[in-house]
């Protein structure tokens, strides 16, 4: 009875703490998701909101929203490009891992102009936008090395699969149509047995000739005996057989 009990009691335990477990998992992924929907969306509204600057402020403002919206953008393709290719080619991990590392610069640079935005001394600031300008092309271009050389691969491989593919396709083309590509083989001699001259007793024009025509042989006899009833006053007799009683006789 203490037995059942005790294993009643570890049953009990187990699923509370299956329950915990499994809570704690469920409320760990509904977090990240909300945590990534909220990221999305300041994100979305830091990109409306630079694209409004710089589309309709002039200046330093302006400039310095141009610099953080091509930035971000450059750094946003490369990170889905390579994220996006590593999972079917890992030789692009090395890359990257290089990629992270110019990212810090990026947040660099980023958190750089966005403190600019808000310096008033804007004469200080429109000084340092020769500087800023080439770090931000410095990133940018690097940044679209990393992507275009990730894009061109992917597009490599897809090409040679492609042509190995088509070579594929054209062996087995040729192979469901082998009766156009057959040639005699040597040594074989083409069958002419269509134009062997008439066999024995029969006439160029292939009619039956005088030695089928006559019928001697035991077997026409024995043809036209089948198809001609015997006459049985001609019946052989033959010493085995019985000797027909007086009765039947006519």
């Amino acid at each position: 009875m203490e037995a059942m009990i005790l294993i009643l009691g570890l049953l009990v335990v187990a699923f509370v703490a299956l329950g915990i477990y499994v809570s704690v998992k469920v409320i760990g992924a509904a977090s990240r998701g909300v945590d990534r929907t909220i990221t999305q969306a300041r994100r979305a509204v830091e990109d409306t909101t630079l694209r409004a600057k710089s589309y309709g402020q002039m200046g330093v403002v302006g400039e310095l929203a141009q610099l953080r919206l091509s930035l971000r953008m450059s750094m946003r393709a490369t990170q889905e490009a390579l994220q996006t290719g590593v999972a079917e080619d890992a030789s692009l991990s090395e890359s990257l891992g290089l990629f992270q590392r110019l990212s810090v610069h990026g947040r660099e640079l980023d958190d750089e102009l966005r403190r600019l935005e808000r310096e008033p001394d804007k004469k200080t600031v429109a000084s340092l936008l020769p500087g800023l300008k080439k770090r931000t092309e410095e990133i940018t271009r690097s940044a679209e090395s990393l992507r275009w050389a990730a894009r061109d691969r992917a597009r490599q491989f897809a090409d040679d699969d492609l042509a190995a593919l088509n070579v594929q396709i054209d062996v087995e083309a040729g192979a469901l149509r082998h009766w156009t590509t057959e040639e005699p083989v040597a040594g074989q001699q083409p069958d002419r047995s269509d134009e062997r001259g008439p066999g024995p007793g029969q006439d160029p024009a292939g009619a039956p000739g005088p030695a089928q025509r006559q019928g001697n042989g035991p077997e026409d006899e024995g043809i036209a005996q089948a198809i001609t009833a015997a006459d049985p006053r001609q019946r052989t007799t033959y010493p085995w057989q019985k000797t027909a009683r007086p009765e039947t006789m006519n």
